[in-house]
């Protein structure tokens, strides 16, 4: 399959910034970043728009694993299995499922597909998941029980009382965002988007929440400052944030795309999301 746009720029920077900076240390920080526990957070998160009959739904949250040289298919799996036994009603991957290559992720999205979740299991692609088999990755994730919602709306659960869950494919820019968050044909209750610049788009609308990830925190971070990290491109970068009875949520993600984070540590996320 030909490479996605920018397969080679992403293949030279990933051979400088993670395969020649490890080399450089002899391996001493590929294995420190390897060692690095992904959290299991719990947090709790009150949304005014949020739908009455869905008070109290948990949301698994994952994103930006990044399988490849930092994060190992082991790696990978283990943290999904370790979200899966808590249990959540339904499943958010806001993309970038691989760092370069496709080969070898379909043990990830098994697992992500395979979570008993009531509401379902939905996927997003990140830029990383375009850069080698876009269209691979996302009928690999669909025949593994992840639905791929680019440009829809999905009613998901009671027919009487759905949530509606949205989703928007990669975009860099606000203004392309825009257009895309626009297209929906319906404004969904949870939206998902790899980049929070479709907040923007989302809080016009009056989309109740939105999930991204891309960020990575930074990756390195102020001691107790997580917005006070190395995402200069992104405002948004890190957390919960609330605009105009809006909410997004920004995970800093389970991988990374060199092998350091400091003060900000991998996560899976286990949102608990209710009305007020």
């Amino acid at each position: 399959m030909a490479k996605g746009n920018g397969y080679l720029r992403a293949a030279i920077r990933h051979a400088v910034l993670t395969r020649a900076a490890d080399s450089l240390t002899l391996g001493l920080l590929g294995r420190r970043h390897r060692a690095q526990e992904i959290g299991v957070r719990s947090i709790e998160l009150r949304v005014p728009g949020w739908p009455a009959a869905h008070d109290g739904v948990r949301i698994a949250h994952l994103s930006d694993f990044h399988l490849g040289d930092l994060m190992p298919i082991e790696r990978a799996v283990d943290a999904v299995e370790r979200i899966a036994m808590l249990r959540p009603d339904l499943v958010a991957c806001t993309g970038d499922v691989v760092d370069l290559d496709f080969d070898g992720a379909e043990p990830l999205l098994q697992a992500m597909g395979s979570i008993e979740a009531p509401l379902g299991r939905y996927l997003v692609l990140g830029n990383h998941d375009h850069l080698h088999d876009a269209p691979r990755l996302a009928a690999s994730a669909e025949s593994s029980g992840l639905a791929v919602v680019h440009g829809q709306v999905v009613r998901a659960g009671d027919p009487a009382n759905p949530l509606l869950v949205g989703g928007v494919d990669w975009e860099r820019t606000v203004a392309a965002l825009d257009r895309a968050v626009d297209a929906l044909p319906a404004v969904p209750d949870l939206l998902l988007a790899h980049n929070p610049k479709a907040f923007h788009a989302a809080m016009r609308r009056g989309v109740p929440l939105t999930l991204s990830g891309h960020t990575h925190g930074g990756q390195v971070a102020l001691k107790g400052r997580p917005r006070a990290n190395l995402s200069f491109a992104h405002r948004l970068s890190a957390g919960h944030y609330e605009r105009q009875g809006c909410a997004l949520f920004v995970t800093v993600g389970a991988g990374a795309w060199f092998p350091l984070r400091l003060h900000c540590a991998p996560e899976v996320v286990l949102l608990t999301v209710r009305r007020g």
